[in-house]
């Protein structure tokens, strides 16, 4: 079912509000107690619901920037157009872009499924989204589906924005980071030191859009003014990208399965920077817990 109507699951204090129309997205994620409404995920806060107003959406069948819109995959040359303003380089894939359809809904879980068909992205493939709420936090699982008769290069990811203050902490372990050009694409990898040191450092405001390899598949936010800790999990996740941008008020801490423009290195680098090749009828898939424990 094609729907416009945003679809709302609670259990125990929190409540989850999804717009499948608009990318498949989380629309709200919240913590709800005596009257007050405490967001987890930032509320989508625009007029128009457009899918970079919302609290999180998928990243399929790739994740993050392809440079110029252009890679190789054994005897074809694969050629995308830009698909958002301002940036020349495709990224996220067609999924946070596209309508999804509800394939079931209770009262604690959904699931959402998206159809690609051939196009600038040469394969047929499906992605399914199964949402379960419970009283202590969030399972999402995102899946991806070769439907094409041809292998098919596939990374997965989630997009999720928290809100924060000048107090909010993260805590995660990487092992290293690549600094990127003025493109926001990577450039040199360097060891998480420094500034790309997210062991319990303050995320707010600080100036950062990078990715990052070696992560434990864990990473902790608290701040003093949240009745709760979060602690987000992905076990089949190796690399994790996080945007600070200077002005605060959010940040966004992706689980994701490959590193940035991974597409445009040598396929025989792919499995180090985490890109699967799926056969056909194969499939993939990315598991994102949001554990909320109160304070």
């Amino acid at each position: 079912m094609l729907t416009n109507e945003p679809l709302l699951l609670r259990a125990g204090t929190l409540d989850l509000e999804l717009s499948p129309s608009v990318g498949g997205a989380i629309r709200s994620f919240g913590w709800v107690e005596q009257e007050r409404r405490t967001p987890i995920l930032r509320r989508c806060h625009g007029d128009a619901d457009t899918v970079l107003d919302m609290a999180s959406f998928p990243l399929v069948p790739f994740v993050n920037r392809i440079r110029g819109g252009r890679f190789h995959f054994r005897d074809r040359a694969i050629s995308l157009r830009p698909n958002m303003t301002g940036d020349l380089s495709p990224l996220h894939g067609q999924g946070w872009l596209g309508e999804w359809t509800v394939e079931a809904q209770g009262s604690r879980s959904a699931a959402l499924s998206f159809v690609h068909p051939a196009g600038e992205w040469p394969w047929d493939y499906e992605a399914r989204q199964l949402f379960a709420l419970d009283e202590r936090g969030l399972s999402l699982s995102l899946t991806c589906r070769n439907l094409s008769a041809e292998p098919m290069p596939c990374g997965l990811g989630q997009h999720p924005y928290f809100p924060c203050t000048p107090d909010t902490i993260i805590d995660t372990e990487v092992t290293h980071a690549w600094e990127i050009d003025e493109q926001v694409l990577p450039v040199a990898k360097v060891p998480a030191e420094g500034r790309f040191d997210l062991h319990r450092r303050k995320v707010c405001g600080q100036g950062l859009d990078h990715g990052f390899g070696g992560w434990s598949g864990t990473a902790s936010m608290s701040d003093p003014s949240w009745p709760f800790a979060v602690r987000m999990s992905s076990p089949t996740a190796r690399f994790f990208q996080l945007y600070s941008p200077p002005t605060g008020g959010i940040f966004v801490a992706e689980p994701v399965t490959h590193a940035n423009a991974a597409l445009n290195e040598p396929e025989e680098r792919w499995p180090e920077l985490g890109l699967r090749v799926l056969e056909p009828g194969e499939e993939m898939s990315l598991e994102m817990r949001i554990e909320v424990v109160p304070a």
